[in-house]
């Protein structure tokens, strides 16, 4: 066999390697990873219970604009998005049921709203265990991403405690020191009431007293005559929706909101409550939002796009939808894939600052962490428009309305 010189050698070795190199570079690339070729999307809303206005249809509305702004086509790596909704009516049994049908025979990929803390925490462990997605954006138990969190669910918007950390300080540094609770008797109420104990307590303050109401009841009038019997500086509503406007509206047919000497805040109070109320009657009100179409012109650019489909503003359950949807698709974008768990660890990298969340960071809670609004409910003659409604008294950093990651009994959070 003849000698082949060395140098000969090294430039058929190099040769060689090109030729492997190219071709490799020739190999189309892997296709990207979409489960039964198509992105399912389910809005799992209220569409007839106390909270239809805060969510409701104004959640569709929100997901399939979030979808149209991500891709005209309605497409993400080349698969198309198809979007699906139902009425949980606010029970357990019938979000689980729904929850397991869209999971296993209409290959929903994703769950969002979930307005209700009972159906929040079903929906989510289902979705734990059928290796899908679960985006609450609705719901706002503070438990969601603490002792029951699940490494596929996220916190999207707002939780129990944020709400009470952002508003029971402000108006306890005013002097307002005795509280009274007028609270929903189910799982957000409850939650809502105990995180603002904590926190009053914390601040100074003390609780005189709570009374306790079924959801969805119409008639408050005989909670606000114990509320207003116990001389609390601040009578504070731990429920939602039309509860919270049914109370309001009570309490100034009773002379109890206006000029009266208590204090009222709605812990938890939507643009379509206050609108509904009317500003004579809520005027002066401290709340927190996470979310408010007026707040910057990115706001308002995504508030008018909302309003020209649905005829009102967006409420901060409306906008977190859009939020959530639109980053969801970007996240399986970036990955290539809608696996759950490439999906969540992308937006475990990811900043959010879109037209909703300002300067957000989703944790390993799986709560997301942001910006909050202290706002107070704009006089009648402050008001230019039907929805010009607040006035920002504070923008409050994420690190200081949630509570610190240090203080999470979530599972995952490694200590």
């Amino acid at each position: 066999m003849p000698c082949i010189p060395l140098r000969l050698r090294h430039a058929l070795a190099s040769a060689a390697l090109l030729a492997l190199s190219s071709a490799a570079l020739a190999q189309p690339a892997s296709p990207p990873r979409i489960s039964d070729n198509v992105v399912k999307i389910g809005v799992l809303t209220d569409l007839s219970g106390v909270s239809s206005e805060n969510a409701g249809k104004g959640s569709i509305v929100a997901a399939q604009l979030a979808i149209d702004e991500f891709s005209k086509d309605r497409k993400v790596l080349g698969m198309p998005i198809e979007l699906v909704s139902a009425d949980s009516q606010g029970k357990t049994d019938i979000g689980a049921t729904r929850a397991r049908e869209w999971f296993d025979q209409q290959q929903v990929d994703m769950i969002t709203d979930l307005t209700y803390s009972n159906v929040a925490l079903a929906v989510t462990r289902i979705a734990d265990e059928k290796k899908r997605f679960a985006m609450v954006t609705g719901a706002g138990a503070s438990t969601i991403s603490d002792d029951q969190c699940t490494a596929q669910g996220v916190h999207w918007m707002y939780d129990t405690y944020s709400l009470a950390n952002t508003t029971v300080p402000a108006l306890i540094a005013k002097g307002l020191t005795s509280w009274y609770f007028i609270t929903a008797d189910y799982a957000f109420g409850n939650a809502l009431e105990k995180d603002a104990s904590a926190i009053i307590a914390r601040s100074g303050g003390r609780v005189v007293g709570s009374s306790k109401h079924p959801i969805n009841s119409s008639d408050q009038s005989s909670y606000l005559v114990t509320a207003q019997g116990s001389g609390a500086q601040v009578i504070a509503l731990a429920n939602s929706g039309l509860d919270t406007l049914n109370t309001v509206k009570q309490a100034a047919q009773f002379g109890m909101v206006r000029g009266g000497k208590q204090t009222f805040t709605p812990l938890l109070s939507l643009i379509t409550e206050v609108q509904a109320m009317g500003l004579a009657n809520a005027q002066g009100m401290v709340l927190t939002n996470g979310f408010y179409w007026d707040m910057d012109e990115r706001a308002r650019a995504f508030g008018q796009r909302f309003f020209a489909v649905h005829k009102k503003m967006p409420t901060m359950m409306q906008a977190a939808v859009y939020s959530a949807v639109l980053n969801y698709l970007k996240a399986i974008e970036a990955t290539g894939t809608d696996d759950v768990d490439a999906v969540v660890a992308k937006l475990r990298t990811m900043k959010f600052d879109d037209a909703v969340i300002r300067n957000g960071q989703l944790r390993a809670d799986g709560k997301m962490v942001h910006d909050m609004l202290l706002v107070q409910v704009k006089t009648p003659a402050e008001s230019k428009s039907t929805w010009d409604l607040y006035k920002v008294l504070q923008t409050v950093p994420g690190d200081k309305a949630f509570a610190p990651l240090t203080e999470s009994k979530c599972p995952l959070v490694r200590r």
